[in-house]
């Protein structure tokens, strides 16, 4: 395999928060999945996300989520390897799947909104990791 066929078997089994937040406000559609625990589901999820332990893909999927449905897993950060797991059980059952990479993590630090008991806000931009919004007064 050479590098250009690499990056982009890559890209097709991978995207970032920015993408995936992207695609959203252009109205495409894909089911966001958290595959994470059902304590870290409540600290806060992608707002609009699916809850699925990857554990529970296999059973539930087929049952709430329509075949040919694009996915985009996710699970904490960039150290925990859930989204893969999530992925792979999703592409076992033919869905097209991507993983976020830098999971909850990078979309929270890139101030896309969030959802928890509370409702859906943001949080501010870490400057390390994304352009922190300036707000102008009219």
């Amino acid at each position: 395999m050479d590098r250009t066929e690499y990056f982009t078997a890559k890209l097709t089994f991978e995207t970032d928060a920015s993408d995936v937040y992207a695609a959203q406000k252009a109205g495409q559609a894909a089911v966001i999945v958290d595959v994470r625990s059902d304590e870290a589901w409540a600290q806060g999820r992608v707002a609009g996300a699916v809850h699925m332990h990857y554990s529970e893909i296999a059973d539930r999927a087929p049952k709430e989520i329509p075949a040919g449905s694009a996915v985009v897993v996710y699970c904490w950060s960039p150290g925990c390897n859930a989204g893969a797991k999530g992925a792979l059980e999703f592409a076992a059952l033919g869905y097209e799947v991507r993983e976020m990479i830098g999971g909850f993590e990078y979309w929270v630090r890139e101030g896309y909104p969030i959802e928890n008991a509370e409702g859906v806000h943001r949080r501010p931009i870490d400057p390390n990791v994304g352009v922190p919004r300036i707000r102008t007064q009219a």
